[in-house]
């Protein structure tokens, strides 16, 4: 069983960056993909960003590309979202998840919540006007 950990949130200014961390402990998968989700209240959870462990190919949602970025640090089971020029739109509960053994997968499939088998508890981002 994978277990993952989110942490780095916050409280930031509009315009501000910040990072949040996702460690995974357990087993892995190294053909996995591990994605970000958001939640914000009243609303659906919603992809953000999404990397593939093997190859390191990403992807990102259509609001935040050219201000996220995620990355990879396989030594330490960890998968980083370094978020930039942020929006008070951004405000939302952000949660890591892995898709185990689905790297072959279409990007536009792997952007789908039911394709991830673990999910962490999540970390609360906000974004003040």
């Amino acid at each position: 069983q994978v277990q993952l950990v989110e942490s780095g949130g916050g409280l930031v200014q509009a315009g501000g960056s910040l990072r949040v961390s996702c460690a995974a402990s357990g087993r892995t998968f190294s053909r996995s993909v591990m994605g970000w989700f958001r939640q914000a209240p009243g609303k659906e959870r919603e992809f953000v960003a999404g990397i593939a462990l093997s190859t390191g190919s990403t992807y990102y949602a259509d609001s935040v590309e050219d201000r996220f970025t995620i990355s990879r640090d396989n030594a330490k089971n960890t998968v980083y979202l370094q978020m930039s020029s942020l929006k008070p739109e951004d405000t939302a509960v952000y949660h890591c998840a892995v898709a185990r053994d689905k790297e072959y997968r279409p990007w536009f499939i792997l952007t789908r919540a039911a394709e991830y088998d673990n999910w962490g508890q999540g970390t609360q981002v906000t974004v003040s006007s």
